[in-house]
């Protein structure tokens, strides 16, 4: 949930990143972390496990003021992807404004890819929030991998839920796709909570993230 601090007149939004282990959620917010400049950005924080970990970091994209009188700060998390730290994935999506759900696009991980998508909404309902009335969107991730599932099958597989949402190809290790994918999932966090704002004042605005 949006938190408004009206002392520093700023927004801040919370966008996770979601998926299976070792589906390049931790190498997306790698990229976004080395790419942004350095004073739009705050450190990146590692919060690591046996075998999983969690980092998170935040920044403020360089057209901010998408809410007039009001700067725009997004903190980014993964989620650790071993299904033992499930706990610590639900604690992370905790206040979630927007989701970001990477998929490994191997053959060989399509169940993962489905199982932690399902249990992306079964933690979600532990706060009673459905996925549905999140802004989320999907990343087919390792593109230039051999034996990977066509998109059309990871659309069917993964996008079928009525409207489909924006979904994107990557190879988050070169960073293609990364910052498409970022955009997007922001611009839609943005547009939500403008519309949902009571007042009605702010205007969304074109985004300019790197």
């Amino acid at each position: 949930m949006a938190f408004v601090n009206q002392d520093t007149r700023e927004i801040q939004l919370k966008i996770v990143y979601y998926g299976p282990a070792r589906c390049g959620k931790t190498t997306n917010l790698e990229v976004v972390h080395r790419l942004i400049r350095p004073d739009h950005k705050g450190d990146l924080t590692s919060l690591d496990t046996v075998k999983d970990r969690t980092l998170f970091f935040d920044f403020m994209p360089l057209v901010a003021d998408v809410v007039q009188g009001f700067t725009t700060r997004f903190q980014m998390y993964t989620v650790p992807g071993q299904v033992m730290y499930n706990t610590t994935r639900a604690i992370v999506l905790r206040g979630v404004d927007g989701v970001v759900f990477v998929a490994d696009s191997q053959w060989s991980e399509m169940a993962a890819n489905v199982e932690s998508f399902r249990n992306l909404q079964q933690n979600l309902a532990l706060q009673n929030k459905q996925l549905d009335d999140i802004p989320y969107v999907l990343q087919y991730n390792k593109r230039d991998l051999p034996a990977i599932a066509p998109v059309h099958y990871m659309e069917f597989l993964l996008n079928n839920r009525g409207k489909r949402r924006p979904s994107f190809t990557s190879v988050a290790t070169t960073g293609e796709g990364v910052f498409e994918t970022l955009n997007m999932v922001a611009r839609l966090v943005l547009h939500r909570f403008v519309k949902d704002a009571s007042s009605g004042s702010g205007r969304a605005r074109e985004l300019t993230l790197a």
